[in-house]
C-alpha cells in the first residue's frame, strides 16, 4: 500500500472464476479478491471495480486499474481512500 497525492495505491492478486465475489484478506503485501467474473474482455477487471467501490464505498470513477489489466496482480489507485481506512475495512 503506499499514498499518492490523491488517495493510496495498492496491489491486489485475483482469483477469477470463483463461487463467489469477496475481498478474502491479505495476501503478503497484496490483496487477495476472488471474483465470479471470468478474465475475458475485461469482465474480471470490471468486476473487481465493482467490489472495490461497494466496498470501500466510493464511485467507480475513484477507482483506476493502473497496472495489471492482463494479470492476477494489479496495482489500483483509490482516490480519496488513506491507507487507515483501507485497513479497518479489510480486517476482520
Amino acid at each position: 500500500m503506499r499514498r499518492t497525492a490523491t488517495g493510496v495505491r495498492i496491489l491486489v492478486r485475483v482469483q477469477p472464476r470463483a463461487s463467489s465475489s469477496a475481498i478474502v484478506g491479505v495476501l503478503g503485501d497484496a490483496l487477495k479478491v476472488r471474483l465470479t467474473a471470468s478474465p475475458v474482455d475485461g469482465a474480471a477487471n470490471a468486476a473487481l471495480i465493482e467490489l472495490l467501490a461497494t466496498t470501500f464505498g466510493i464511485p467507480t470513477r475513484a477507482i483506476t486499474l493502473v497496472a495489471g489489466a492482463s494479470s492476477r496482480t494489479k496495482t489500483v489507485e483509490l482516490e480519496g481512500l488513506t491507507e487507515d481506512r483501507i485497513r479497518r475495512l479489510v480486517q476482520p
